[in-house]
């Protein structure tokens, strides 16, 4: 098993997917970063040599923000933001959508499980 950014990927997988496991790294990026280490799209993470590894992880490290360093970077953004008390911020708080989503409907993702209000009736027409 490969340990790529202090995470291991999965063997059976393709490089290219098996990258896409390190927080911070998508398709795309997971495609140029096999490119760059000269590795074919249809090779295996347990098919990977040392060396390979070894590319792999020095281009992730020299030209990526991942894991650890994007989660903290990601999370100050997010406290900056409601330290200031802009409305991002306001609607980070209260656990909003914050970039402009519909909450009348929808928005379960943010709001969590739906409360029912005691008291309520449905509208029948």
């Amino acid at each position: 098993m490969a340990r790529i950014a202090g995470v291991n990927i999965p063997t059976q997988k393709r490089v290219m997917i098996g990258l896409t496991y390190i927080y911070g790294i998508g398709p795309y990026h997971a495609r140029t970063i096999t490119k760059k280490a000269g590795i074919p799209d249809e090779k295996r993470v347990l098919d990977l040599t040392d060396a390979e590894v070894l590319r792999i992880r020095e281009i992730i490290d020299s030209d990526y923000k991942v894991e650890g360093d994007l989660r903290r970077e990601v999370s100050l953004n997010i406290k900056r933001v409601t330290d200031l008390g802009c409305y991002r911020g306001l609607r980070h708080r209260k656990g909003l959508p914050v970039r402009g989503q519909r909450t009348h409907t929808n928005a379960r993702t943010r709001k969590g499980k739906a409360i029912p209000i005691a008291g309520k009736k449905m509208v029948t027409r």
